[in-house]
C-alpha cells in the first residue's frame, strides 16, 4: 500500500472509533459493554485524527476539508476535558450558594487537612465521597455509607438512592436554600477497584493477561453503573424541585454514564469553566471523572477544579450558582 493509502486507512478507522463514542448515549452497557471503553480513549483518538488531518493539510491533499469539518462533530466531546470557549464576567447576587465535591479517598492523605481545606471553602453544600462514616461524625451530616453531605441550610428531605451491598452508593437531600428549595444528589458510582500495577508494561507477553484482568474489572462495573443510574435518575426526573448533581461517577466524558446522569441539566463545567477538568491524578494519566451538574434554571457562574491541593487522588471540584 502507498503511504497515502496507509494514511487514509489508519485515519478512517479512527474516525470510526471516534464516531462509536457518541454511541454511549443510547447504548446501554448491558448491551455493548465494550463500547463504553471508547470513552476512556477519547483524548487519544482526537489526537490521533487532528495530527492525520495537519497531515493532509500539509500535504494539500482535498480530503483534508472533510476531515476538518468532521472534527466539529466533536465540538462539544472536546470541551468536555478541554474547555476553550471564553465566559463573560457574571454578575454576583446574594442568591449565589457554592458547591464542593470532593472525594477524600478516606482521609488517606491526611484528614485533619482535608477537613481544614474543607472548612477554608465556606461553601453553602459539601458532598463527599469516599468518607469513613464512622469517624468524627456531626449532627448536620446526612449519614449513609461512603457519601456524605453537609449543609448550612435546613435540609427537608433525604433518601438513600442505592441499598444493595454495591460499593457505590448515592442519595438526595431536599435542601432549603434562602427559601428556595433544591434537590441535592450525590453520586458516587461504583467504583473499577484497579491498582497501579494493571496499567504498567511488563513485557508483550504478560499484556495480554493484563487485558483481560482490566476487562473483568471494567465490564461489570460499566453494567454495575447502568442499573445505579437507573434509580439516580428516577430521583431527578421525578424531583418537584431544580437539581444539583455533583459526585464522583468514575467515569470520564463521553461515556454512558455521563451522557445519561447528565442528561437534560447542564454541565458547570461547559457552562462556567475553562482548561482543563481534570480531577483524578493517580495514575498518571489525567481523567476527568468528578462532575457538577444542575438544573437549567440554576445558572452556573463559576467552575473550578482546584490542582493546587493534594489531598487524595482526586482534586477538589467547586461551583458557584445563582438560584434563577
Amino acid at each position: 500500500m502507498k503511504p497515502r493509502q496507509v494514511l487514509l486507512f489508519f485515519h478512517i478507522i479512527v474516525g470510526i472509533l471516534l464516531l462509536c463514542t457518541l454511541g454511549n448515549a443510547w447504548i446501554p452497557p448491558n448491551l455493548f459493554g465494550n463500547l463504553n471503553l471508547l470513552s476512556l480513549g477519547f483524548p487519544y483518538l482526537i489526537s490521533l485524527h487532528i495530527i492525520f488531518t495537519v497531515i493532509w493539510i500539509f500535504r494539500k491533499e482535498k480530503i483534508a476539508i472533510a476531515f476538518v469539518l468532521g472534527t466539529f462533530l466533536f465540538y462539544n466531546p472536546i470541551r468536555r476535558w478541554i474547555n476553550f470557549t471564553p465566559k463573560a464576567e457574571s454578575q454576583k447576587s446574594i442568591r449565589d450558594i457554592k458547591v464542593i465535591t470532593f472525594n477524600v479517598k478516606y482521609g488517606d492523605f491526611g484528614w485533619d487537612k482535608v477537613k481544614k481545606y474543607i472548612q477554608d471553602q465556606n461553601a453553602d453544600i459539601i458532598l463527599v465521597q469516599e468518607k469513613d462514616t464512622n469517624r468524627a461524625l456531626r449532627q448536620d451530616l446526612v449519614k449513609y455509607p461512603s457519601v456524605i453531605l453537609k449543609t448550612k441550610h435546613k435540609i427537608v428531605r433525604q433518601e438513600e438512592l442505592i441499598t444493595d451491598k454495591s460499593r457505590g452508593n448515592s442519595f438526595y437531600a431536599d435542601v432549603d436554600i434562602n427559601g428556595k428549595i433544591v434537590r441535592i444528589v450525590n453520586v458516587y458510582l461504583e467504583p473499577f477497584r484497579l491498582h497501579k500495577s494493571m496499567l504498567q508494561f511488563d513485557g508483550l507477553k504478560k499484556e495480554g493477561g493484563k487485558i483481560n484482568t482490566l476487562l473483568s474489572h471494567m465490564i461489570p462495573t460499566f453494567k454495575a453503573h447502568e442499573d445505579q443510574i437507573k434509580k439516580i435518575r428516577k430521583a431527578v426526573d421525578l424531583s418537584p424541585y431544580p437539581v444539583i448533581l455533583a459526585g464522583d461517577f468514575n467515569s470520564v466524558p463521553n461515556s454512558y454514564e455521563y451522557y445519561n446522569l447528565g442528561k437534560d441539566l447542564q454541565d458547570a463545567f461547559l457552562a462556567a469553566g475553562n482548561g482543563s477538568s481534570s480531577s483524578f491524578h493517580d495514575y498518571k494519566v489525567p481523567l476527568r471523572i468528578d462532575y457538577i451538574f444542575s438544573s437549567k434554571s440554576i445558572i452556573p457562574l463559576s467552575y473550578k477544579v482546584d490542582n493546587s491541593v493534594r489531598l487524595s487522588d482526586h482534586y477538589p471540584v467547586i461551583a458557584e450558582f445563582l438560584l434563577n
